[in-house]
């Protein structure tokens, strides 16, 4: 019915207007549809309505043509972090960073990779498109894990030994406050909207929730013991926690910041994430060798996933089809097929690799584009 009051009403315009206005018309629709386009890469909300879901699914697949996924590995042994090209699934390059590079964070627009350098109590900032060290910002005592918030403004550090967390704004590199948590903070995340961060205490069995508006902490949550890195789903409504020394995740609901199950995993859980849709979450399970794969909506076990030696973190790639491993003792990065959960192959990387994430870099033409966009609406680049 739609289709059809579409069409009398495109013929119904097409008889009436002129051609001036036929063409202007034309001109209009080109420049909405790019535009949208623009916008679902840069991920903006549409400026223009689209006609329908499938659509829109078209227009975000044409977009993410223009970007290329890249997975950063830490390797905390030689002080580096290798880059893959996951399309080959090939170390493309290894950049130099701080001492003892121990976790990764990629920006939302992809332009840059933040690496927390445990022993030089800094961040190296890396510039994806050159893939070298743009700035190096002093932090806290023993950063550990950091991540960038979704509108790419800020940075959040956990600093292991200082029991706080550096906030560093990411157009001037520099920390604006830090905030006190719970006793040797490890991992963090944001939840989707950016207003609230959670930071594992793996010295206090607690998890910090900081109002990100205030920059201070609003509640902690008791959980198992040593936790030790967290992960959001994608709605923002529960937050998976690791707990290595309890073999087990806590889930929280971020609603009432309460614990409303515990899933028992493999030996020593370490780094966990959550797939794009929001049904799976994989964990890194560093003293069985293994990957526990959860089903969100039973909050059980259905899978698990012999990996290399000492798996320790894990990223997912954009678009969920892919999970990146890091195996410390090995010397590797498993790579598992979300679809089959198996490990489609090994890349060897460098020494005790330890902090993954994937990039998601544009393309120059789907560069260009998205300045043209920003430009247009006058956001800056994240």
């Amino acid at each position: 019915m739609l289709l059809t009051r579409w069409l009398r009403n495109t013929v119904r315009t097409s008889r009436t207007e002129t051609p001036g206005q036929a063409r202007g018309r034309a001109w209009r629709s080109r420049f909405r549809v790019s535009l949208t386009a623009a916008a679902v890469a840069i991920g903006l909300a549409p400026l223009a309505a689209l006609p329908s879901a499938s659509a829109a699914a078209g227009t975000a697949q044409q977009a993410r043509q223009g970007i290329r996924q890249v997975t950063y590995v830490a390797n905390q042994g030689l002080n580096n972090v290798s880059v893959i090209n996951t399309a080959t699934n090939t170390v493309i390059t290894t950049i130099p960073v701080g001492t003892s590079p121990t976790g990764v964070a990629a920006s939302p627009g992809g332009t840059r990779v933040y690496v927390t350098n445990a022993n030089a109590n800094t961040v190296s900032v890396i510039n994806t498109a050159t893939n070298a060290v743009v700035a190096t910002i002093p932090v806290g005592n023993t950063p550990t894990d950091a991540v960038v918030s979704p509108g790419g403004t800020r940075l959040y550090v956990t600093n292991l030994v200082s029991n706080n967390v550096s906030v560093i704004n990411t157009a001037t590199n520099t920390v604006i406050t830090t905030i006190p948590v719970g006793s040797s903070p490890r991992g963090v995340a944001f939840t989707p909207g950016g207003t609230r961060a959670y930071v594992a205490n793996q010295g206090s069995n607690t998890v910090s929730v900081i109002n990100t508006a205030t920059n201070a902490v609003i509640t902690t949550i008791p959980v198992g013991n040593n936790p030790t890195d967290v992960a959001v789903t994608p709605g923002g409504t529960r937050v998976y926690v690791t707990n290595q020394t309890s073999d087990s995740v806590s889930v929280i609901n971020t609603a009432t910041n309460t614990v409303v199950a515990t899933v028992p995993v493999g030996d020593g859980p370490f780094g966990v994430a959550v797939t794009p849709g929001g049904t799976r979450v994989y964990v890194a399970n560093r003293n069985s060798n293994n990957v526990s794969v959860i089903n969100t909506a039973t909050n059980a076990v259905i899978t698990t996933i012999p990996v290399g030696n000492g798996p320790i973190g894990v990223a997912i790639t954009l678009g969920g089809t892919r999970a990146y491993v890091t195996n410390q003792v090995s010397n590797t990065v498993s790579v598992i097929n979300t679809a089959t959960n198996t490990v489609v192959t090994t890349v060897p990387v460098g020494v005790a690799p330890t902090g993954v994430a994937v990039a998601g870099i544009r393309t120059a033409a789907a560069a260009q584009a998205v300045r043209r966009t920003r430009a247009a609406i006058g956001q800056a680049e994240v």
